[in-house]
């Protein structure tokens, strides 16, 4: 069931419904409800991977209790470290093992061996790298004494598995979530609307945006052998734009649908391609993997301590590790990489919080040094996306190759380029609202408050018929595959 589909705008309202006046305020019947809900939801896109969600969850449960009632450190790590192997086995079977065996396979040939190794043709369960990160998160922080565990199965269960967060986040912490799981929750009517607009800028960054965005790149991606270099810039672009729209706007839908529900979830982007360098970039972009690659990684080895090369090391394991979480195969693993050469250069003349604020705050324009490294940081995040939207890293080289020919000074021309003049005009009108509200959670979320009400209300409804108007062929969330 995706956010953007029919079936979604009928599951939600009865949610909805059930939720505030069924239960009757009862928190336990609240949480059953969203429990039962979650559990539904997903189920609807294969309802067999059910059993690992719940297994996933009572382990993680059992788990933390053992290893918060082990009298000693050892039992403790017992526990931690069975949860963890588990947790990873089931991950890296279903979405490493095809990868590791295949390239395995290919190194020995290389060498001159021959090899055979069998794949797994497994679906790669949606949401398994969340969820499994939620639990993962919740253990370690029992075993760090930074929380207590949940004795409450249902109430846990809801914290692994609740529905807006559930299929691709945000990666939430037990130690923001739980609490708001087990507090009373009373009907807030201003949260409610705000949680809407929330939800109306979500569908229309997916569905306006993103996914006419993925027409254009898909066709330029997949016949970039046929296009110039001029029209391969335009096929970047409209990938940038789609991968940030599609998953920002997923975000945005999570994060409005579980106000509804009188729950805040953790913020994940925060106008990132309006940053002035790369490590602002990474502070402003998924933030809820970057803070937990921080927290449980970067931290864990050392974090900054220590001399400059060791700062340098922990960087690129985070940047490796981050690749690989996006995916089994090298493109990922090279966008990884070139994000840590990127930020390298911050990391050793310590400049990597230069930038803490958001750009021009409480002004209109930037300055001119502003606009320049918000250019530069846009361009090299541009150019590390060909290789996260490559089908391989040999197709990556060949594109980039293509771009820097001469024919980089053609006029760009591809299958159906006058339809993309109005989604071009679009995106114009969507950086220029993301700028207005950049200092806001939204960028909608204060936008015509004051407004004249029937002027306010014009501003909806423009949203509302753009993405009636705009909306083609149902397209799937691009990280439900990670």
């Amino acid at each position: 069931m995706f956010f953007n589909s029919l079936n979604f705008a009928i599951f939600l309202p009865i949610v909805f419904i059930l939720h505030w006046f069924a239960t009757k305020g009862n928190l336990r019947l609240q949480n059953i409800l969203l429990l039962f809900s979650s559990y539904f939801f997903y189920a609807c896109w294969d309802w067999r991977f059910m059993f690992l969600l719940i297994f996933s969850t009572l382990l993680d449960y059992y788990t933390g209790i053992k290893i918060y009632e082990a009298n000693n450190r050892q039992r403790k790590m017992f526990w931690l470290w069975l949860s963890i192997s588990i947790n990873l086995g089931f991950l890296g079977v279903f979405k490493y093992y095809n990868f590791f065996a295949a390239s395995f396979v290919s190194g020995l040939t290389q060498l001159g061996f021959k090899a055979n190794f069998g794949t797994l043709q497994v679906v790669l369960p949606v949401g398994i790298s969340f969820y499994t990160f939620h639990g993962l998160s919740y253990i370690i922080d029992i075993y760090k004494n930074r929380i207590r565990p949940e004795r409450g199965f249902i109430n846990y269960s809801v914290f692994v598995s609740f529905f807006p967060l559930l299929v691709a986040g945000p990666i939430e912490r037990a130690t923001h979530l739980l609490p708001q799981i087990l507090k009373k929750r009373t009907f807030d009517y201003a949260k409610a609307i705000d949680g809407l607009r929330q939800i109306l800028w979500g569908l229309f960054k997916k569905i306006v945006i993103a996914d006419n965005c993925a027409e254009y790149a898909n066709t330029i991606f997949n016949n970039s052998a046929a296009y110039s270099g001029s029209t391969l810039i335009f096929g970047a672009l409209f990938f940038t734009f789609q991968i940030y729209c599609d998953f920002s706007g997923y975000s945005d839908i999570a994060l409005g649908t579980a106000r509804l529900f009188g729950i805040d979830l953790l913020r994940n982007f925060a106008f990132p391609y309006f940053s002035r360098d790369i490590a602002e970039f990474w502070r402003r972009w998924h933030i809820s993997l970057s803070s937990w690659f921080k927290d449980y990684l970067y931290i864990p080895l050392g974090g900054s301590k220590g001399g400059i090369w060791f700062k340098v090391r922990n960087t690129f394991i985070i940047f490796l590790v981050s690749g690989f979480w996006h995916g089994a195969n090298w493109t990922f693993i090279v966008w990884g990489l070139l994000n840590a050469l990127y930020i390298t250069p911050s990391v050793i003349f310590n400049t990597n919080r230069n930038n803490l604020e958001i750009v021009a705050k409480g002004r209109y324009f930037p300055s001119l040094k502003d606009f320049f490294n918000i250019g530069i940081t846009f361009s090299l995040t541009v150019f590390a996306w060909i290789f996260f939207r490559a089908n391989s890293v040999t197709n990556a080289f060949k594109y980039i190759s293509k771009i820097f020919s001469s024919t980089l000074f053609t006029r760009p021309n591809f299958s159906g380029m006058e339809k993309a003049v109005p989604i071009v005009l679009l995106i114009f009108i969507f950086l220029i609202i993301e700028w207005i509200g950049r200092e806001q959670q939204y960028a909608i979320e204060n936008l015509g408050i004051k407004w004249y009400k029937p002027l306010r209300w014009a501003m909806y409804y423009a949203i509302i018929v753009a993405i009636f108007h705009f909306t083609g062929n149902e397209q799937q969330f691009i990280y439900f595959q990670f």
